[in-house]
């Protein structure tokens, strides 16, 4: 990372931009990722990283952090991950607990793999607690609360895409974290997924790191915006729309989001194999879903 300050984490909704790729050769698509970063191999990690830092400051956007994923199986690979991010421009890592050996692992092995990464990590490090990418590993609030004492500020929040509120309003309570409200201590606990963005503003949470942002940006925004005018009437009527939208966009993962954005964009649609581009009908069906959380969107 260069040596300009870093860019401060704010209460509100990021987006885990899409990583877009040529349909025909499956190599990486860095004008679409540059178009998509404003709205929105290992090697190629920090290539995605500056082409979308390249994209923000080019945008305007030089305050906006980026927040990269530097999950590896190995204490030492993520910490090289973790650097060659920073060398990147990223300034914040997100990184999952290790899973490839579960049976082996246990919460000590996970708690020294945190602490020791998060000590030698470059970048402030985010606990990713994402029990369906790491083969059902789920950390506890008591777990993650004891990582936040031991690291002494290196781990600066968690991203809750367990859905667990109550896991999350635990967490928040004990680490103070940023409101809507209150800066707080400046720590931030991120709701996982769009379709509870209410119930973590309700919890004491920090906002959304969510893949519905990439499809309906202005609709998120909108919705924590409502929360923090204290128009709460209004944001349980809107979450009700974006969580409609956004389980037909969880249920259908990578290549249905980028069907929609595709859709509703006209770009970014194919993902790499193993997964398979959908079907027209498929599409199709994923357009009638978010239908009435687009159009509001587009109002916007």
């Amino acid at each position: 990372m260069s040596t300009k300050t870093r860019s401060p984490l704010r209460h509100g909704i990021y987006a885990p931009t899409m990583t877009f790729f040529d349909p025909e050769t499956e190599d990486l698509d860095l004008p679409t990722i540059g178009r998509h970063a404003p709205t929105s191999p290992q090697p190629r990690k920090p290539l995605v990283t500056q082409t979308t830092r390249k994209a923000l400051d080019e945008a305007g956007f030089a305050s906006v952090p980026v927040i990269a994923g530097c999950s590896e199986n190995s204490v030492r690979r993520t910490i090289e991950t973790c650097q060659e991010q920073a060398d990147a421009g990223a300034e914040y890592a997100l990184i999952l607990p290790p899973s490839y050996y579960k049976a082996q692992s246990s919460e000590a092995l996970i708690f020294e793999y945190f602490t020791e990464v998060a000590e030698k990590s470059p970048l402030p490090v985010i606990l990713y607690n994402y029990p369906g990418a790491v083969a059902g590993v789920d950390m506890d609030s008591d777990f993650m609360i004891r990582l936040v004492e031991a690291t002494k500020g290196r781990i600066c929040g968690a991203k809750f895409t367990c859905g667990q509120t109550g896991k999350l309003t635990r967490v928040a309570t004990a680490t103070n974290a940023v409101t809507a409200a209150s800066e707080g201590s400046g720590w931030m606990a991120f709701g996982g997924i769009a379709d509870f963005t209410v119930q973590t503003a309700a919890s004491g949470g920090s906002g959304i790191i969510a893949g519905g942002a990439n499809v309906l940006p202005k609709l998120c925004v909108k919705l924590w915006s409502l929360w923090s005018e204290r128009k709460y009437e209004e944001a349980i009527k809107l979450q009700k729309v974006l969580s409609k939208a956004d389980w037909v966009l969880t249920k259908s993962a990578i290549a249905g989001t980028k069907a929609a954005i595709e859709g509703a964009y006209g770009y970014g649609g194919v993902p790499r194999r193993p997964l398979q581009s959908l079907n027209e009908e498929a599409k199709a069906k994923i357009m009638e879903g978010i239908a009435e959380g687009l159009k509001l969107e587009k109002e916007l």
